[in-house]
């Protein structure tokens, strides 16, 4: 039986959020699955992502294939890394200590590199909110300025119109 590590989608149109399942490959697109390996959510900034990392490194060490955007997630969260590190350590190239090491070393690195871009962003939503602030500073201050010599020009002609009728 042909098994993929694929996206399942779920959500309302135009909001889509997906299952990251391994199916049988002759299965619907939602159709049936295997297991449930974890979620998928894009609508997010950034896209959330939550994986049981070990039960994609069994299916993908029973011979599951995963799909290209399926791929990109499990390299994203390190699932291909882990198992990379599996078949390194079945081949006696390293011990289980060394690629538990090397692939704490590497969500440690990973979730430094999430932080960043989040506080990036945080940072740049802190700007334009600023720079919205300071536009309409001064849009308001242009319309005041704007009234003040109309009331002013009112005022004089108030005042020759007030002069002209005492004479």
């Amino acid at each position: 039986m042909p098994v993929k590590i694929r996206l399942q989608r779920h959500g309302k149109k135009g909001k889509p959020f997906y299952w990251v399942v391994a199916a049988d490959s002759r299965a619907k697109r939602d159709g049936r699955f295997l297991e449930k390996i974890g979620t998928y959510n894009p609508n997010t900034n950034p896209a959330t992502i939550d994986l049981d990392v070990d039960g994609a490194v069994k299916w993908l060490q029973n011979g599951a294939q995963p799909t290209d955007t399926a791929r990109a997630i499990l390299s994203y969260k390190g699932a291909l890394l882990k198992n990379h590190l599996a078949g390194g350590v079945k081949k006696g190239a390293l011990t289980e200590e060394q690629a538990e090491a090397k692939f704490t070393a590497w969500l440690e690195e990973k979730a430094s590199k999430v932080a960043g871009k989040a506080d990036g962003l945080a940072k740049a939503k802190e700007e334009a909110k600023a720079k919205a602030l300071e536009a309409e500073k001064a849009v308001n201050e242009a319309r005041i300025a704007a009234a003040v010599p109309a009331t002013d020009s009112e005022d004089a002609a108030v005042a020759e119109t007030g002069a002209d009728s005492e004479e």
